[in-house]
């Protein structure tokens, strides 16, 4: 990998906060570890957010930074409403609620991908419209591919493995997916395309992928820090062959070299570095997406992947699932309630990772009931129970269920979630200090979280810009009166009608 700046990895931290909870229990006097938000961050983070809020009612408070009475109660927010800097959620005294979350986020950009790659035009039915998706079709129009976003669906006009050189440098946001699927798509521009995202994104490891990339043929530069983008990609040169991908950090290494894989000018074969591969549900998703568009992608019995050349993506009519990674909220919702949740839509042969959160939740108390219309909740009669989990396959999913530990009656140990650190924020660093704000004492390690649940108390929450800090503590007000959320308006990224649905429950 050619390197503009020579630089180690950078090591992240979060700036340092001497305050202390007052009259928590152990280990929440404390500052904490990793990064979160630079000033520049912090700075845009607090202008205003022009976001339509979908549906607000009377249950949720509102308080605007400053405003020392917030609106009343029965204060409703309309669609042309923007969310305020500062939301204060209020508590439910029951829960007894039905829904059906949104497109899958990690289905719906794989999907614009494989249909950009495939062999005629695609439709895609129930995606996700949100700031990640959003930004994945705004870098695939770039490279040529014509996509139309209705009400209906969305169509994608393929090009058979043929993208065009865009204009100017893609522009991937925040959007971890996008930066990588694309990333690899990008050997098969003939020519340079430059990739870059957000000031965080620029702090998220990519290094990993483009290793396996160059060893495949493809030449890349970074013109970053440590490892991380902005990127130069040469493409045209995705020769393929062997590769030794190192999967401990990230599974979208290997699904954004597995997607582009059928177009190589020789057959594919990964092997994954001392036989690591986190996330590896996730990996299996994009094997069974591929099939799904025409593509056969195994498993070899050396436990690598083996894509074969010269196959096609077709062009079809795709639905997308309801979100998984979204029911995780209103599933916890009912574990601290001790409500009753229906979420609709999702199949009982999904293979969408963070369902694995339902066995760890009946472990805590939880009663779940799976049909043919979906899935329900119900929260323990009694008290939650606290677990001692391995997440290493659902890490999404450990930042609701880190805050449902703080109203179990004993600890919660969360293992095997290191690559927490390379998300949005440093989430495993963000979570101890917030769970301390609240009263919980939170304990980390480099790859996991002890929680013991104390005395809980209101709580103004900082959520570092991270859709899913802020979607999980949220859940917290719904038992513990006073909790804020800062900048609600950043779960756009991929739930824009999160707090709708919260104060529907």
């Amino acid at each position: 990998m050619r390197r503009g700046v020579a630089n180690p990895s950078i090591e992240l931290r979060i700036r340092a906060q001497q305050q202390k909870c007052a009259g928590a229990p152990n280990g929440c006097q404390r500052g904490v570890h990793g990064a979160v938000r630079t000033p520049a961050r912090r700075a845009e983070a607090a202008a205003p957010r022009r976001r339509s809020a979908s549906a607000l009612h009377a249950s949720l408070a509102w308080a605007r930074s400053g405003d020392s009475n917030p609106p009343r109660r029965g204060t409703r927010l309309t669609e042309a409403d923007p969310l305020p800097e500062r939301l204060e959620i209020a508590p439910r005294s029951s829960i007894d609620a039905q829904l059906r979350p949104p497109g899958s986020k990690s289905i719906t950009n794989r999907a614009l991908l494989l249909a950009a790659l495939a062999r005629g035009d695609s439709r895609l039915l129930g995606p996700l419209d949100s700031d990640d998706t959003r930004v994945m079709v705004q870098c695939l129009v770039a490279l040529g591919v014509p996509i139309t976003m209705g009400a209906n669906g969305w169509s994608v006009a393929g090009r058979d493995g043929r993208l065009d050189r865009p204009p100017t440098a893609l522009h991937t946001g925040n959007s971890g997916t996008t930066a990588r699927f694309l990333t690899a798509a990008c050997a098969l521009v003939d020519g340079n395309v430059v990739i870059d995202g957000s000031e965080r994104m620029r702090q998220r490891p990519i290094s990993d992928l483009v290793d396996a990339l160059e060893q495949l043929g493809v030449q890349v530069d970074s013109l970053g820090e440590g490892g991380c983008p902005p990127l130069r990609v040469r493409g045209g040169s995705l020769r393929g062959g062997r590769a030794v991908i190192d999967g401990s950090r990230s599974s979208q290494y290997v699904s954004g070299v597995l997607m582009v894989a059928p177009h190589a000018q020789q057959d594919v074969e990964l092997s994954f570095l001392n036989g690591v591969l986190v996330s590896r549900p996730y990996v299996e998703l994009t094997l069974q997406m591929m099939r799904a568009f025409g593509v056969a992608a195994d498993w070899t019995s050396e436990g690598g992947l083996e894509v074969k050349s010269g196959q096609h993506y077709r062009g079809r009519e795709y639905s997308i699932e309801p979100d998984a990674s979204a029911a995780v909220y209103p599933f916890c919702a009912a574990a601290i309630t001790g409500g009753l949740v229906r979420v609709l839509g999702l199949p009982s042969d999904s293979i969408q990772a963070d369902l694995a959160l339902l066995p760890i939740l009946e472990q805590m108390g939880c009663d779940v009931t799976r049909t043919d219309r979906g899935i329900a909740v119900q929260g323990p009669g009694g008290s939650l129970e606290g677990v001692d989990v391995d997440m290493n396959n659902l890490p999404d999913a450990a930042l609701a269920l880190a805050v449902v530990a703080a109203f179990a009656r004993g600890p919660t140990h969360i293992r095997n979630v290191g690559n927490l650190r390379i998300k949005e924020t440093d989430r495993l660093a963000a979570l101890e200090h917030e769970l301390c704000k609240l009263g919980a004492s939170a304990r980390t390690t480099q790859d996991s979280l002890t929680i013991e649940p104390g005395p809980l108390r209101a709580a103004e929450i900082e959520t570092y810009h991270d859709h899913r800090m802020a979607m999980s503590f949220a859940l917290a007000g719904l038992r513990q009166p006073g909790v804020v959320i800062q900048d609600p308006a950043c779960v756009t990224k991929t739930w824009p009608g999160y707090f709708a649905m919260l104060e529907s429950l």
